[in-house]
């Protein structure tokens, strides 16, 4: 089993074969391990005549080791607990370019080696002869016995990423609706059309000539026809007659197509069926993808629905443009990964009229060609695996705090930072001053008002409804009145004061808001000031 720590390969007691005494067969062993140790690798599970020379080479190093001891060599430690993980797939998926870059990144963690069993182990031998892992990764795809691999999940109980038992249900569209329908997760209206095979005449099932009616809901076209299958990607969308009629029928991508129009617009007569709405997005699909439930990446890609014709690059892979994800569509991703207990996982959204509904459910998936997902992916898997089995190992290990990524990228000027984002914390500067007016005033209607609405209990008075504020626009209005008819009357508050306070007042024609309030405050000490009354606009 090799170190990958620092991607070396690790051979036990090397440095006794350095030693007096070391056999020729021990030295070549030394020779073999060195020039292998700056070559990152991960094993791939052995047969028979593998498993003896494997034998072979442990009690080589266990006498090596006891040759260590006789010398009274006591620094030496025993090499430290690594965590294995397997993989058990089909070769064409745990070989392919996205399972190679994140399984390379795994293998940097230093507690975790990996195992990859062979596809004629999985196919051909009982699971008593599979590699031992402590940590399985395993999904179905096209000829993989899933019986097997639960079979060998129950026999040696590793820690699964993915449930083995929740693939069956993923395999059949009829549950995965099931399953989002009780997760509350919006889909499609959708009606299911069971068929007996050998009566398929009898279903709950009427087509007219522009809906069909299954299990008495009516579904008027256009409207999507999916097998009940998972694995049978014949779906087919029929059209109305007053769009032509017809229908376009998505398959597989074979080379650049992956949709062809048919003038074909009945519906098909052998089979089970779920019957949904069709739902009219701007022309393009999201593929989420999650690691785990707190991370999930995201793509859109031309809908095969448009034309069938695949876009494709200068390198003949298909366009995939980034998407964001909104805050409930995060929700629904956690939602699908904890649901159908699937740490990676896929499945399709759906965004139409202000919506996203979950069209489909695909089960272990992995982005293609993005460096960035690769880095992330082996992240999040690497140390959910060591923060799961670790303590169990007595490993001693915890989340590494990384140093910051600094984004350093070229250009034509040499390389500089990349500026990713701004974030800025904007306040409007629309805002009136507030603006107020001060006087002094002592007449007996003043004080009369201030003891009416309680003023000497704390010695100040906040007016602030409109009625207290009328109150005080017509005793401005009756001392202004009387300063004009009455020369010598013995009103003591100034004319210009009082006609400014009843501008005030009547800004605006009515009272309303926040924006005029009257402070009354009593002068209890000092020279008798009478009352100080404030104006705030």
């Amino acid at each position: 089993m090799s170190r990958t720590s620092d991607g070396a390969g690790v051979v036990a007691g090397a440095e006794a074969g350095e030693g007096e005494g070391a056999g020729e067969g021990e030295r070549e062993a030394l020779e073999r391990g060195r020039s292998h140790r700056d070559v990152p690798r991960f094993v791939i599970g052995c047969g028979d005549d593998e498993q003896d020379m494997g034998q072979m080479e442990a009690g080589m190093k266990n006498e090596m080791f006891r040759e260590e001891d006789m010398e009274g060599d006591d620094d030496e430690s025993p090499p430290e607990r690594q965590i294995v993980v397997g993989i058990c797939a089909m070769v064409k998926k745990s070989k392919s370019k996205p399972m190679t870059q994140i399984l390379e990144r795994l293998c940097k963690f230093d507690y975790i080696d990996m195992v990859i069993f062979p596809e004629e182990v999985i196919l051909e031998e009982p699971v008593e002869n599979w590699p031992l892992c402590d940590c399985l990764i395993s999904f179905h795809s096209k000829g993989f016995p899933l019986d097997k691999a639960v079979e060998y999940a129950k026999l040696r109980n590793p820690l699964l990423l993915n449930d083995l038992n929740m693939q069956y249900f993923i395999q059949d569209r009829r549950e995965v609706y099931r399953i989002l329908k009780e997760e509350g997760i919006d889909l499609p209206r959708y009606g299911v059309l069971n068929r007996d095979p050998d009566n398929p005449e009898e279903c709950n099932l009427v087509e007219g000539e522009d809906h069909v009616e299954v299990n008495g809901e009516v579904f008027p076209k256009p409207f999507v026809e999916k097998p009940v299958c998972a694995e049978d990607h014949n779906v087919y969308i029929y059209y109305p007659s007053s769009a032509g009629g017809g229908s376009q029928r998505l398959f597989r991508k074979i080379g650049s197509r992956s949709s062809v129009y048919s003038p074909e617009a009945s519906v098909r007569k052998t089979g089970s069926y779920i019957y949904e709405e069709f739902m009219p997005t701007d022309g393009t699909d999201v593929k989420v993808y999650t690691v785990g439930p707190d991370y999930a990446h995201a793509e859109a890609r031309k809908s095969p629905a448009l034309d069938g014709k695949v876009e494709r690059d200068s390198e003949g892979k298909e366009i995939r443009y980034p998407v964001m994800l909104t805050a409930m569509e995060k929700l629904v991703a956690r939602k699908v990964c904890l649901a159908f207990k699937q740490t990676v996982c896929g499945f399709d959204l759906l965004r139409a009229n202000g919506h996203s509904y979950v069209c489909d459910v695909n089960g272990f998936s992995f982005v293609k060609n993005s460096m960035k997902y690769y880095d992330d992916c082996a992240k999040v898997l690497g140390n959910m695996v060591m923060r799961e089995l670790a303590p169990q190992f007595h490993i001693p290990w915890s989340i590494p705090m990384e140093a910051e990524d600094i984004p350093i990228v070229p250009t034509t000027s040499g390389t500089m930072m990349e500026l990713r984002c701004v974030i800025a914390i904007i306040r409007h500067g629309d805002r009136t001053p507030k603006q107020k007016m001060k006087m002094e005033v002592r007449h007996p209607l003043f004080f009369d008002l201030f003891e009416k609405h309680g003023g000497y209990k704390s010695g100040k008075l906040k007016l602030k409804k409109p009625k207290q504020l009328q109150e005080v626009l017509d005793i401005a209005r009756l001392l202004l009145v009387e300063l004009v008819q009455h020369n010598d009357c013995e009103i003591e508050e100034k004319k210009s004061k009082l006609e400014q306070l009843k501008t005030v007042l009547e800004m605006y024609g009515h009272f309303s808001g926040i924006n005029r309030k009257v402070q009354l405050t009593y002068l209890r000490n000092g020279q008798p000031k009478g009352l100080q009354r404030r104006r705030r606009l």
